[in-house]
This record gives structure tokens, C-alpha cells and sequence, in this order.
């Protein structure tokens, strides 16, 4: 039988992972999105991470931009985008993106 008291090398509890992790995990691999998700609970997890990872400056970002940036990550530029803009964490106006600000 396996000794089970813990030993100074090997961590005792691990951290559980949230649930913004877990979407993270299931669905990004090699810092490319392998899907989008369609679960709206899933989906707005991941658009959070998106904007974080594609779009970290405060500034506008022409269209054509934030399409390169988004291909980065997936080929369905438009989906991403307009979840991003539907989702109120940019903002568009003819044809110029800014991150939302927060409310």
C-alpha cells in the first residue's frame, strides 16, 4: 500500500481551476481558439480572454486590424467580432473598434 502522508516535495491541495480556466483549457490549444464555443455561458468567458489577449490597449483599432488580430486566433473573424460588439466589449463606429469601458 502506497504511503499517503505528504512529503516536503509534492504539494498537499491542489487549486481548483475557475471556470474561465476550464473554457480556456477546453477550447484554446497552442494559443489558438479550436472552436467557438456555443454555449452563451462558455462563449462570454471566452471573449473576455480574447479581448484581454487580442486587443490590450485602450485605443481605436481600424476594422482591418482587429480582423488580422482575430485571425490570429481563429479563422471566423466576423463570428468573433460581432460576439465581441454584441456582447458590449467593443465598441464599433464606422468602422473604428474601442474596448468598451467597463460598467
Amino acid at each position: 500500500m502506497p504511503d499517503r502522508r505528504a512529503r516536503p516535495d509534492t504539494p498537499t491541495s491542489l487549486r481548483r481551476l475557475t471556470p474561465t480556466e476550464k473554457v480556456v483549457r477546453a477550447f484554446f490549444r497552442d494559443d489558438r481558439l479550436v472552436a467557438i464555443p456555443a454555449k452563451p455561458s462558455k462563449r462570454d468567458l471566452l471573449l473576455a480572454v480574447i479581448l484581454d489577449r487580442s486587443f490590450p490597449d485602450d485605443r481605436d483599432y481600424e476594422e482591418k486590424e482587429v480582423n488580422m488580430r482575430l485571425a490570429l486566433l481563429h479563422p471566423d473573424v466576423a463570428a468573433l467580432r460581432r460576439y465581441l460588439v454584441d456582447g458590449r466589449l467593443m465598441t464599433r463606429e464606422a468602422g473604428i473598434y474601442r474596448r468598451a469601458v467597463p460598467q
